[in-house]
Order: structure tokens, then C-alpha cells, then sequence
């Protein structure tokens, strides 16, 4: 008996590897992933500037604020939900930190007030959208008006400037902007690192933990994952705080890049860049399939996208052309499949 079921250890953990093996190359990021590789060698010949190291950091840096939402709405949209308010919280997380800056209240402080800001937003639409029993597409939609209106009344309208003449503490903005505008050892972008810290707790969160588990198992059936014992509203809950949380990050982290913006335009049609990036990197709108791995393929897919558009000289109105045929493809890509799927 023993001997048998040590065969089949062997065996199992031999055809585990391979299935691994198998399941990555047939698995939607890996097409991503392709694509990617296909675009960056076009570009390479399309335009000599694509491949140079400093516009890749760039690139980089670029992806990183919308990475960081990526990774939360991956979240989100695996728990079968949609959240269309972040592109408001990260404004108001963001100028908020800074009117407190210009407050003289202590930096960390000031940074812990607008996370708390998101945390509370996500808190709103979780709830909102599962003992309320709202569709989380009208609650998310309804709190981006909100959240976005009271950033209005909060700055009258007008411009947060974030500098001494305003009345920030020199030391305290010096390493404010640091967060945003620093590099480390001179080449490699503050964001960026915030990036790939955030995707890797991320990604341990999600493929590596029970909470993780438990996301999958709501996003594929509410009912199945209730018999299971688990939590549903809870596990939502949970998924919309992360969310609010990154998009707070995302955005006081804009907010120390460039240190002034306004309510009314600050993070405008984000949600948009972020819903794209993650469903073209595997998640699916219908609950239940996405990784951290193939949001960061999307993410990359979109900026490498604008990026190569504006070395080529392309019209901006032609990039935006172009970015909504790509969520169209996805968005169609990812309808199909599960279409297949179903049927066969």
C-alpha cells in the first residue's frame, strides 16, 4: 500500500510539473504575455527611441499608478464585482493628503488620512453592494459622483498646490516628493518600486492565502462558496477596502510626483485605463478567473501601447482610438471565451 501510494506521489508531483507547464503556456497570460513580446519587437523596428533604457524605465514609471489600481480591481473583478468610483477616491485621497500637508500636520499622518479616506470608500461600496443587495455597478457609480463632488466642495473647485509658498514644511515636502519624483541609486523610479512591492504582495494574497482562495471560490458562485462556509459578503467587502486602499496609494502617490491638481480633473476616465488593463490581462467580468500576473501583462500592454503611439508621432485623438478598440477586443475576447467554454 505504501510503496502504491508512493508511486503515485511521484507521479502526481512529475504530472503536476508538466500540467503546470501545460497550463501556463495555454493559459490567457501567456497569450498576453505574446502579444506583449509581438508589440515591444515592433516597436523596437518601428521607432529606434522604444528600446533605450531610460524610456523603458519611463515606461515603467508611467504604468505604475494605474498597476497599483490593477492589482486591486484584479481583486474586485475576481469576486464578480465592478468598482467605477476609483478614479474619484484617488483624487480625493490624493488632495486631501496634500491640503493637510499644507496644514503642517506630520507627513505620515497626513499619508495615513488618505489611505483611510480610500479604505472608508471601498468600506461604503462593499457594503452598499452586498447587505444593501445594490448591483455594484450603480453603487460604484453613484460614488464617483459623490466621492468627486466632495473633493469639489472640499478645494471650492479650485487648484491644490502643494509647495512652501502654500505653507507646506520644507522637510516634510522634500520627502513628500520623494514618494513621487525620487529614483533609487539614480535610475530606477520610486512608483515603480511601489509597484512592484504592491503586485507581489498582491499576487501572495491572492494565489497564496485563504482570503484568496476564498475570492475565487465567491467569484465563481455565490451559492457554492456560502455551502463551503464561506463568507460572501465579507470576502466582498474585502476585495473593495483593497481596492480603495490602492487607489488612495495611486493617487497620493501622483499627488508627490506632480504636486498640484484639481478635483474636477484629477484621475478623470482612470477607472476606465484600469478595468481595461486588468481584463486584458485575463480577468474576466463575469467572476471567478484572473491573476496579479496577468494584470501586470495588461498593464504593460497599455503603456507600452501609448508609449510606442507617442514616439511614432500618432495624434493623441488617434491613441484614444485606438486604446477603445483595445478594450473593445478584450472586453470581446473575454465574452467569447467564456461563450466556448460554456458550451463545450
Amino acid at each position: 500500500m505504501s510503496k502504491t501510494i508512493s508511486v503515485r506521489e511521484r507521479y502526481s508531483t512529475h504530472g503536476g510539473l508538466g500540467g503546470r507547464v501545460r497550463q501556463f503556456l495555454s493559459a490567457r497570460e501567456m497569450g498576453v504575455f505574446v502579444a506583449l513580446l509581438l508589440m515591444a519587437l515592433f516597436l523596437t523596428f518601428a521607432t529606434p527611441a522604444f528600446l533605450n533604457a531610460r524610456n523603458l524605465l519611463n515606461v515603467g514609471r508611467q504604468v505604475s499608478l494605474i498597476g497599483i489600481m490593477a492589482v486591486g480591481m484584479s481583486f474586485v473583478l475576481i469576486s464578480r464585482e465592478i468598482d467605477l468610483s476609483i478614479g474619484a477616491t484617488y483624487a480625493l485621497a490624493g488632495l486631501m493628503t496634500g491640503i493637510l500637508l499644507l496644514q503642517r500636520w506630520n507627513l505620515w499622518l497626513a499619508i495615513l488620512a488618505g489611505l483611510a479616506i480610500g479604505v472608508c470608500v471601498g468600506l461604503i461600496n462593499g457594503w452598499f453592494s452586498t447587505y444593501g443587495q445594490l448591483p455594484s455597478f450603480i453603487v460604484t457609480l453613484g460614488m464617483m459622483s459623490v466621492t468627486r463632488g466632495t473633493a469639489l466642495l472640499i478645494t471650492n473647485g479650485q487648484p491644490v498646490t502643494i509647495n512652501e509658498k502654500f505653507g507646506g514644511d520644507p522637510q516634510a515636502l522634500k520627502l513628500f516628493y520623494f514618494l513621487g519624483q525620487g529614483r533609487i541609486f539614480d535610475w530606477l523610479p520610486m512608483q515603480l518600486i511601489f509597484f512592484i512591492v504592491v503586485a507581489v504582495l498582491g499576487a501572495l494574497l491572492l494565489s497564496r492565502t485563504v482570503f484568496g482562495f476564498r475570492v475565487y471560490a465567491v467569484g465563481g458562485s455565490d451559492k457554492a462558496a456560502r455551502t463551503s462556509g464561506i463568507n460572501v459578503y465579507h470576502t466582498k467587502i474585502w476585495a473593495f477596502v483593497i481596492m480603495g486602499f490602492l487607489s488612495a496609494l495611486s493617487g497620493i502617490l501622483s499627488l508627490a510626483f506632480l504636486p498640484s491638481g484639481q478635483a474636477g480633473r484629477t484621475g478623470v476616465g482612470l477607472e476606465l485605463d484600469v478595468i481595461a488593463a486588468t481584463v486584458i490581462g485575463g480577468a474576466s467580468l463575469g467572476g471567478g478567473e484572473g491573476t496579479i500576473l496577468g494584470a501586470i501583462f495588461g498593464v504593460l500592454i497599455i503603456g507600452t501601447l501609448r508609449n510606442g503611439l507617442v514616439l511614432m508621432g500618432i495624434s493623441p485623438f488617434w491613441q484614444e482610438t485606438v486604446l477603445g478598440a483595445v478594450i473593445i477586443l478584450a472586453v470581446g475576447i473575454d465574452k467569447w471565451t467564456s461563450l466556448r467554454r460554456q458550451q463545450s
